[in-house]
């Protein structure tokens, strides 16, 4: 192809500094051929034609509508996910801070022996974990019905600092009616007092719980919930690290009157008391994320 003269034509106005410029055709006018072009004649409109166009043009409408109604409904919906107990109590292993799960300090008013005020504070914070961890195999394997999405635990002690306890929480995989069929379980069976089924320690190293391990454990609780899908437990022990013979489940250490040390000592009301504020936060944190105060 030669070149091509982009020279303007004798008399043309240059375009303005600036403007687009139109593209130059190849270097030769239009023919008269290109603007007299005899058009062709248009055979007489058919009614039929036109009321079939008519009701193309209505159903076309029709199924753009339907399908942007129902883009906009399914929008809509997955925009904003219905937020169930359940839904949302299996988030806030990661949704909610630790602070919230596990507080710093707990206030137990009339939460030890004969109605005493008890008081709490957080020694450390465990990273979450699968359940291998804090969890003997039997009560694993208890458990298996219900999944183990995720568990967290922190570990406390008293305001005398003569006894340490882990408290935790176990974030399951199942519905509510998997929740309910390990409650009623659990109760029929009592598996909650069987020493086999005890949750393991969290023993922050540098700390007071240092020594908390297997053998220390004296007391224990182990509630699955039925509002949301989580299991809570605590178990207590001695701040010396003293061993422990003859473990006693929370609810028998309470009864009265207190004749074993574990009893006298109130590890028993340590267990139960920083698991009921715990199961309490939970269950006001998952309803406050459902159903947000006004």
């Amino acid at each position: 192809m030669g070149a091509v003269d982009l020279t303007p034509a004798p008399g043309a106005v240059p375009p303005p500094p600036g403007a687009y410029r139109v593209p130059a055709r190849y270097g030769y006018p239009e023919t008269p051929a290109e603007t007299t072009t005899r058009l062709r004649p248009v055979p007489p409109r058919q009614r039929w034609r036109g009321a079939a166009a008519a009701a193309c043009v209505v159903l076309g409408l029709g199924l753009i509508g339907g399908a942007a109604t129902g883009a906009w409904l399914t929008g809509a919906s997955s925009a904003e996910p219905t937020r169930t107990p359940y839904t949302t109590g299996r988030t806030v292993w990661h949704s909610v801070p630790v602070d919230t799960l596990f507080p710093r300090t707990l206030k137990g008013t009339g939460a030890g022996p004969g109605g005493t005020n008890r008081n709490w504070t957080r020694l450390a914070v465990a990273a979450d974990s699968d359940c291998s961890k804090g969890l003997d195999p039997l009560l694993r394997t208890t458990l298996r019905s219900v999944g183990c999405e995720r568990m967290v635990r922190a570990t406390y002690t008293d305001a005398t600092r003569s006894a340490v306890t882990t408290v935790g929480m176990v974030v399951t995989e199942t519905d509510a009616a998997g929740m309910q069929s390990l409650s009623t379980r659990f109760a029929e069976q009592k598996l909650a007092a069987r020493k086999d089924l005890m949750p393991r320690t969290y023993a922050p190293e540098g700390t007071l719980a240092a020594g908390f391990g297997d053998r220390q454990r004296a007391s224990w609780t182990v509630r699955p919930l039925t509002e949301i899908p989580v299991v809570v437990f605590a178990v207590s022990g001695f701040a010396d690290a003293r061993t422990v013979d003859e473990p006693q489940p929370a609810e028998a250490a309470l009864e009265t009157p207190a004749t074993t040390d574990i009893a006298q000592a109130g590890l028993g009301h340590e267990a139960k008391g920083i698991a009921d504020r715990v199961e309490r936060g939970v269950r006001t944190t998952v309803t406050d994320l459902v159903e947000p105060p006004e």
